[in-house]
């Protein structure tokens, strides 16, 4: 009996040993992440082009990818803020698919490109940047598609070369209000404060709370795997350097008032649950109800967008190709196939 009682304490304590082990695997920490990504995959061949700008030799990541059925057209995507090119996976997928050539740059500061120390940010530096990327890989036009802060690039974008751009898709775009009205400016070094204040935890309530609507499912990791990375990482501080940096070229440099002059045919693809808003929190608190009213900001852009198709996602929020991606895929590869040259 005495040899059974003890068999019975050793499995009791080897199952809390497993179910210890078990939890420590479940709440796995996302590896730590340096500033170029050494060691974090992206979906397709990452290579890099040399981009001299303000003094400084830098390098464009980007992915360029041409199916074996490629049907002549190419599509340029342009990712956000929190985001980097990894993040259009699925997107890429159903480009290629259908027959596109898909480019998918990291902008300077971003993803698996140059962190630099010193860089004046603009939309225009961009969105020249990206030019010379489409001119050395012997791209003459593109449908451009930005998500998030790359909506506001793209616009940019197809402001300045409109020959370049055979049509503009934005995805949940930031910058369809100006906020410079309602939110106070503050300063980049106040910006990189609240940077380096990011842990971890709030990284992931920030995306659960703003993107998801409390929601948060499996499917989304990756989206929070880079960001958690960077904050564990050795070179966060250059991050958070250059994200305060991005953050006031947002602020800055509105691209609204410019929607009238485009001369190309666009399509906005908007999940209407969307509230994200820049400096919410520094506007007076009987404004902050109003920003990132993305269920009216698509109708309010479409109207100013001389060529605009409006398609709106019901009850989804900041990230449709994450959220929704049927839905989202429907009306991207609608929209290209409408306007194939």
């Amino acid at each position: 009996m005495k040899g059974v009682s003890i068999q019975r304490q050793w499995s009791k304590g080897l199952g809390v040993l497993l179910c210890l082990l078990l939890s420590r695997v479940a709440l796995a920490e996302p590896a730590a992440l340096d500033a170029r990504l050494s060691d974090y995959a992206y979906p397709y061949l990452v290579q890099t082009l040399p981009v001299s700008d303000q003094q400084q030799r830098l390098e464009m990541a980007y992915m360029d990818v041409t199916p074996e059925n490629a049907n002549g057209e190419t599509v340029l995507l342009l990712h956000g803020k929190n985001f980097s090119g990894a993040y259009w996976k699925t997107t890429m997928e159903a480009l290629l698919e259908q027959g596109y050539r898909v480019v998918v740059p990291d902008q300077i500061g971003f993803g698996k490109s140059s962190k630099p120390a010193h860089f004046q940010y603009s939309f225009q530096v961009l969105a020249d940047q990206t030019r010379r990327l489409l001119d050395t890989l012997k791209v003459d036009s593109a449908t451009v598609v930005g998500h998030s802060m790359g909506g506001m690039l793209a616009t940019r974008f197809a402001l300045m070369f409109p020959q370049r751009s055979d049509a503009l898709v934005l995805v949940n775009p930031i910058g369809l209000e100006d906020w410079r009205p309602v939110v106070p400016w503050q300063s980049v070094d106040a910006w990189y404060e609240g940077e380096l204040k990011k842990t971890p935890e709030k990284v992931k309530a920030y995306m659960t709370a703003s993107y998801f609507d409390g929601q948060w499912k499996d499917d989304y990791a990756p989206l929070l795997t880079l960001q958690q990375g960077w904050i564990r990482g050795p070179d966060y501080p250059r991050i958070a350097w250059n994200s305060a940096l991005a953050y006031d070229m947002i602020y800055s440099q509105p691209v609204v008032q410019d929607f009238p002059r485009l001369a190309v045919p666009a399509l906005l693809i908007i999940g209407t649950r969307d509230r994200t808003a820049l400096g919410r929190n520094r506007a007076p608190e009987s404004e902050r109800a109003q920003l990132g009213r993305y269920d009216q900001l698509g109708k309010k852009a479409a109207q100013r967008i001389p060529d605009a198709t409006l398609v709106e996602l019901e009850g989804i929020g900041h990230v449709p190709q994450y959220e929704a991606f049927d839905a989202y895929r429907d009306a991207l590869l609608g929209f290209l196939k409408d306007h194939q040259s």
